[in-house]
């Protein structure tokens, strides 16, 4: 084979090289203009953020309100005591607890204060839990401490008022209704209730075989 064929050859090989080069180096290349889609698919979409304005509503907001009236599959129930704490009316708080109130439930409730309560309310329900020690030394003026939970006019409250602020939640206190299941709740309140009795507790409300451990 002449000399000037094999040339010609391994050029040609050279130049069918350059085009993979090109496209190999514009796929991975810094690009500062976005890619041509020919089809979008669900890459690009036109919707409203989420608290966005959106003028197609009335009231102006894109995050729609659940219809009234709206249940999560599984979760409907006409116990109103059981699942809001009320009797009928939003304002009449049930004074009974809706189910029966168990040594398992209250150590539960325990649990479930020490994790969700203590932070700000203390172990002992008095309020003074490291959260509000903290928000206390920074002295920044703008925090409500907890509630004693304790005091008399916290005793003094039905067992659904205190679930509905759980659920609900009440100036600095966040709602814990979507965080914690309602039987959890009621643990809660079944263990302030203990907390609350323990502040009145006399040497004969202890049980008579462990009373010797405490004198």
């Amino acid at each position: 084979m002449p000399r000037w064929i094999l040339y010609l050859l391994l050029v040609v090989v050279a130049l069918t090289l350059i085009p993979m080069g090109l496209i190999y180096r514009s796929s991975h290349a810094a690009k500062h203009r976005p890619r041509i889609q020919v089809v979008y698919d669900m890459d690009q979409q036109s919707y409203y953020k989420n608290q966005a304005e959106n003028p197609f509503f009335g009231d102006d907001r894109a995050s729609r309100q659940h219809p009234h009236g709206t249940v999560a599959r599984g979760q409907y129930s006409d116990d109103e005591a059981f699942w809001h704490g009320t009797a009928g009316a939003d304002t009449v708080f049930v004074d009974a607890f809706p189910m029966p109130v168990t040594e398992a439930m209250v150590a539960r409730g325990r649990d479930r204060f020490n994790i969700y309560c203590a932070p700000c309310h203390g172990q002992s329900g008095n309020g003074d839990g490291l959260v509000n020690r903290r928000a206390q030394a920074l002295a920044e003026g703008t925090w409500t401490p907890p509630t004693n939970l304790t005091t008399a006019a916290i005793a003094e409250r039905p067992v659904g008022h205190i679930f509905n602020t759980i659920t609900h939640g009440i100036r600095k206190m966040p709602a814990y209704g979507p965080q914690i299941e309602p039987a959890d709740r009621w643990a809660i309140v079944a263990w302030v209730r203990a907390l609350q009795l323990s502040r009145n507790a006399t040497i004969d409300d202890v049980p008579a075989d462990v009373r010797a451990t405490l004198q």
